[in-house]
């Protein structure tokens, strides 16, 4: 049974030993106390550089301020690329519930990630120490951290060698890490934007592209039936960034709807081209 219950909520090794552990405790108060004991000696959330508490890795949806960073490695004796966490909270019980899933998802394929059901808070129990408050903030840092380490992986794969929107120092050669550095393309004039354009642009900014190019076309649709935004509703991307490569169309809009995350629902219309470098290149030799 305890097998069947392991797949089924698709548990990370450390995340199954960490789940028993706490399910084999009797008693609420020694879990709650467990927690906070975690928020204070587990040093992946400890550790996050004030560079990397920016509006990219903050957690939306939480009671206290989450910030969730990580970077991609490439394992040898997994073959594959891992992804590593690091999180801090203002909020002594959040911070518990982040170091437990910083300790227990880190060192994991991005594939593995996705497949953790956060059902796993009810067989650990610790469900029973959350305000439904708390328990939303918890499944939106594990949502989170499945995006993030989406991103880590697609920008590891496109030969990138820092991870996006990172304060996080990686071990990489630093004539790499150069060669790695946005272009002035990448960053669109922003004098004179509205918040949403400038959000926009700053969020792709993850992906590290070679070329942005944003047009706010919203002028164009004022006063459409079901237009009822104060401007700033329509847009037009052009993006060319390698985190693309291997990635077919509706994937490279996932991923651009997922770095986008919360400013989705705020704008009614983005069209996009999303390229990689070395299709633009093969295009301009075609033409």
């Amino acid at each position: 049974r305890d097998q069947q219950q392991e797949v089924d909520l698709g548990l990370t090794p450390e995340l199954k030993k960490v789940t028993d552990a706490f399910a084999a405790i009797q008693d609420e108060q020694v879990r709650y106390k467990q927690l906070l004991y975690m928020a204070q000696n587990t040093k992946e959330a400890n550790s996050l550089p004030e560079s990397s508490k920016i509006p990219e890795n903050k957690v939306p949806g939480c009671l206290s301020t989450v910030y969730v960073d990580g970077t991609a490695e490439y394992n040898e004796e997994v073959g594959d690329y891992v992804i590593n966490f690091l999180g801090d909270s203002d909020g002594l019980l959040t911070k518990g519930l982040v170091a437990l899933l910083v300790r227990c998802l880190s060192g994991n394929t991005a594939e593995a990630i996705q497949k953790v059901d956060p059902q796993f808070i009810k067989a650990a129990k610790i469900e029973q120490s959350l305000t439904p408050g708390r328990n939303n903030g918890f499944l939106n840092m594990l949502k989170t951290m499945k995006e993030k380490a989406l991103i880590l992986d697609a920008a590891a794969r496109s030969g990138s060698t820092e991870a996006p929107s990172s304060g996080v120092e990686q071990e990489a050669e630093p004539a790499e890490a150069e060669t790695t550095a946005p272009s002035d393309s990448s960053m669109p004039d922003l004098e004179g934007q509205g918040p949403k354009y400038k959000a926009i642009v700053e969020a792709l900014q993850v992906l590290q592209p070679t070329s942005l190019k944003l047009i706010d076309n919203s002028h164009q649709h004022a006063g459409h039936a079901g237009n009822d935004m104060d401007g700033e509703s329509h847009f037009e991307l052009s993006i060319v960034a390698d985190a693309f490569e291997g990635l077919n169309l509706v994937k490279r809009h996932q991923l651009i709807y997922m770095v986008l995350g919360d400013i989705m629902p705020q704008i009614h219309a983005l069209q996009m081209q999303c390229a990689t470098k070395k299709e633009v290149e093969e295009r301009a030799g075609s033409g």
